[in-house]
């Protein structure tokens, strides 16, 4: 028993240690957002220093960030709401219907490396004058977003009851109303989780928007090289704007973490 209780705190500490060695980064990133440049270059202050919170105001008066986060936003939402548009159906018939040819492209789009499709949707885009517009970043945070939320929700739909289904049928209801009406519903841990992964991934893409973003509608991760010039970094800057870019990723993250573990785990067991 004694052997068991020291076994114990031993993994206990072990695990502790590691948790804090990975995360470290986050930690001097953090610390790093209230410091001055020159605290910042100073391995005498890395933990112990006069804190200041100039480089958030800087964030938000000097390079207007509220701006950029207004632009995530809309993408991150548009792209999901998009992306649930699709994906649904598209996951319904295949899981009803086994439409096996439609599976496969969702995931083929999924698996290709996202840059594949970049110089296309560039030139595609170019063509009709879209650069720097949400359209285009909306649809093509869709290409990995919508593959995404079908192929989640695919297991959800399998797993339902076809009794319930057949029972509306019989009562009247067109498969347009099943659907809508008795499927959707009884699918929400599923829809949520996606569409909370959806919005996160959205919300941290970088590559799309910085060939497809301009400064209209340039988002947060682009916005970044805001503090980054030829001959200087504003790391106290760049670390407060990586702050509040993780900020609401791990907000979701914290408040979502069992219903995102209970949906995606739902979904493994159902599949």
């Amino acid at each position: 028993m004694e052997q068991q209780a020291k076994s114990s705190k031993t993994i206990t500490v072990l695990a502790w240690l590691i948790v804090l060695a990975f995360s470290m980064p986050f930690i001097w990133m953090i610390l790093a957002s209230f410091k001055t440049q020159a605290q910042i270059m100073s391995p005498a202050q890395t933990f112990i220093f006069k804190p200041t919170l100039k480089n958030y105001s800087a964030v938000f008066e000097q390079y207007n960030f509220i701006k950029y986060i207004t632009n995530s936003l809309i993408v991150a939402i548009g792209s999901t709401l998009g992306s649930l548009l699709l994906g649904l159906p598209a996951a319904y018939a295949i899981a009803r219907y086994r439409l096996q040819g439609l599976g496969l492209l969702l995931l083929v789009a999924r698996i290709i490396p996202a840059i594949t499709f970049l110089i296309p949707w560039f030139i595609l885009f170019s063509q009709m004058k879209l650069i720097d517009t949400y359209i285009a970043l909306i649809l093509s945070h869709m290409l990995v977003g919508m593959p995404f939320i079908a192929w989640i929700m695919i297991s959800f739909f399998d797993a339902l009851p076809l009794e319930i289904e057949e029972a509306a049928l019989i009562d009247g209801c067109s498969k347009l109303k099943v659907f809508l009406n008795i499927v959707l519903p009884v699918s929400g841990p599923g829809i949520i989780t996606a569409s909370l992964l959806s919005v996160i991934f959205s919300w941290n893409n970088f590559m799309f928007s910085l060939i497809l973003a301009g400064e209209k509608t340039k988002t947060l991760p682009v916005a970044v090289f805001n503090f980054i010039s030829y001959s200087d970094v504003n790391w106290g800057g760049l670390m407060a704007a990586a702050c509040i870019i993780t900020l609401p990723v791990l907000v979701i993250s914290l408040v979502a973490q069992r219903y995102i573990v209970s949906g995606l785990a739902a979904g493994a067991v159902k599949g």
